[in-house]
């Protein structure tokens, strides 16, 4: 199984470059902070979900204007992470395209989110996080996806 490395880096102006990189293949784009101004808190939700063993279909809907991404996490005994690019917010589910997947442990797909949100936080107020994305970091939902991974590595 290959590692995933994720990676949100400080965003700029509205504006968030995310990518995405396993052994075999990559993706990356850039995102913005609306019309979906909750999607960071809103990933963080399914990944806490995730966390603690619930099992299904979860969706994220995050975009770039005019193009919109779907990240669908589909639990069962392990995690399909999959990003579909729509070319405008028509949403047209037969003009989608799947830009990236991954396969893998509930845990280690975590542990990836993981280590790009901690480096948000730890770079929030040098990079004026709340500035440039237009809104808090959400460190509710992160203490708390912190805390639930803590207490299953113990």
């Amino acid at each position: 199984m290959s590692q995933l490395e994720i990676s949100f880096n400080s965003p700029q102006c509205g504006w968030m470059s995310i990518g995405f990189r396993d052994s075999e293949k990559e993706f990356h784009t850039t995102t913005a902070c609306t019309p979906y101004k909750t999607a960071l808190v809103d990933l963080l939700k399914i990944l806490t979900d995730i966390l603690e063993g619930k099992r299904g279909r979860f969706l994220l809907r995050w975009n770039r204007n005019p193009e919109e991404f779907d990240f669908e996490f589909t639990v069962t005994d392990d995690v399909l992470m999959e990003i579909y690019q729509y070319p405008t917010s028509d949403r047209e589910r037969g003009k989608r395209e799947l830009v990236y997947h991954f396969r893998g442990d509930r845990i280690d797909l975590c542990k990836a989110f993981y280590r790009t949100f901690e480096q948000l936080y730890k770079d929030k107020d040098t990079d004026e996080f709340e500035f440039n994305w237009r809104q808090p970091f959400p460190i509710v939902e992160f203490e708390r996806f912190r805390q639930i991974l803590e207490k299953i590595e113990r």
